[in-house]
């Protein structure tokens, strides 16, 4: 009998299929960011998946952990690769390289090896990295980018060669030169600003500015559609965060829909859709009953409309991900089904002589 740390799988799907399957699914959601977004983007994802690959190259050889020599270090280890794409597709296309591979590193090390590696990481490292980025450089990760720009594909933003340590180019004397008007917001910015909200098309189909995999939240449905259909995941976690996050954001449209978004606007801006279907959805940080996964889900909606809503910033998903991640044991705690057998036995009477 084997015994192994978790994810325990229950269907004859492997850990190594399981990751094969789930960077299948990233690949066309990469692949629009950099048609989107162009060379920056590449150089974006290329950069945080060589960090992550190369921190965990690293940590296993400080400790001592035998390479493959017949498969390669990319058939003994995949979800690395996962991280790192899932990493890149959560900033903006614009964010320096640097920062980039600094954040890759922060996500293996502090997000993975530090809790004992895949299986025993209790928090998506992907976003432990996005969370360190948004901590360590507030400004260069709300520096937004618009696509489709005439260049994209024949020169760099110049704030993604900014050197390390120093003040990234500004870019908006690039951008201007090649469109008219941008103002460098996201759709999230116009929560609370006068209801100027994206259109669903343009939401859905990711021609608005944002992170580089977060915009095209139509074709991140698609993929995860697709890991449903092969029995890679489960659509209880992001049907539970999609509803939680309209019925949350329901009752503030119906009072005011000129001040607040509608439940649709809430749903398919930002980033909750990669984290609906990508993060939310990882095996480790997920509880296990029934139950729990319902609350999980629905508390991770509730939590990015309430941070979206009242918080100092206008996305939500990553910090309600983290914060659904911490809870799980607690929710599995209170949500473990009663073992058939073990319920209380009445108590028994006192006999009388």
């Amino acid at each position: 009998m084997k015994i192994r740390t978790s994810p325990h799988l229950k269907k004859t799907l492997t850990v190594r299929q399981i990751m094969d399957s789930v960077t299948i699914a990233l690949l066309p959601v990469s692949l629009w960011s950099i048609y989107l977004f162009g060379l920056s983007a590449f150089a974006l994802l290329l950069t945080t998946t060589l960090s992550c690959v190369g921190t965990e190259a690293l940590f296993n050889r400080l400790a001592g952990k035998p390479a493959d020599s017949r498969k390669g270090f990319w058939s003994r280890e995949k979800s690395v690769v996962i991280t790192g794409l899932l990493l890149g597709l959560t900033l903006p296309p614009g964010f320096a390289l640097w920062m980039a591979a600094l954040s890759g590193f922060v996500a293996i090390a502090l997000g993975k090896v530090l809790f004992g590696g895949l299986g025993q990481n209790p928090f998506n490292p992907a976003l432990v990295g996005r969370a360190f980025a948004q901590a360590a450089f507030p400004v260069s990760i709300t520096t937004w980018t618009p696509g489709f720009l005439p260049e994209r594909f024949s020169s760099f933003i110049p704030s993604t060669l900014a050197a390390p340590f120093m003040t990234p180019a500004d870019s908006s004397s690039w951008i201007n030169a090649q469109i008219d008007g941008w103002s460098g917001a996201t759709p999230l910015k116009a929560i609370g600003g006068g209801g100027d909200f994206a259109s669903v098309s343009d939401l859905m189909f990711g021609t608005i500015s944002g992170s580089s995999g977060e915009t095209a939240a139509l074709l991140i449905l698609l993929c995860g559609a697709w890991l449903v259909w092969k029995g890679v995941m489960g659509w209880k976690i992001p049907a539970a965060v999609m509803l939680g996050t309209a019925l949350t954001s329901l009752p503030f449209w119906l009072m005011d829909a000129s001040v607040y978004p509608s439940p649709v606007f809430m749903l398919f801006s930002g980033g909750l859709m990669l984290a609906a279907v990508f993060m939310a959805t990882d095996m480790v940080g997920t509880p296990l009953t029934e139950k729990g996964i319902w609350i999980y889900g629905l508390m991770i909606g509730a939590l990015t409309v309430i941070i979206r809503l009242f918080g100092s910033l206008p996305e939500g998903a990553m910090y309600a991900v983290l914060i659904g991640n911490a809870c799980a044991p607690l929710i599995d705690s209170f949500t473990q089904p009663t073992v058939f057998g073990s319920q209380k036995r009445a108590a028994r009477k006192p006999v009388k002589e």
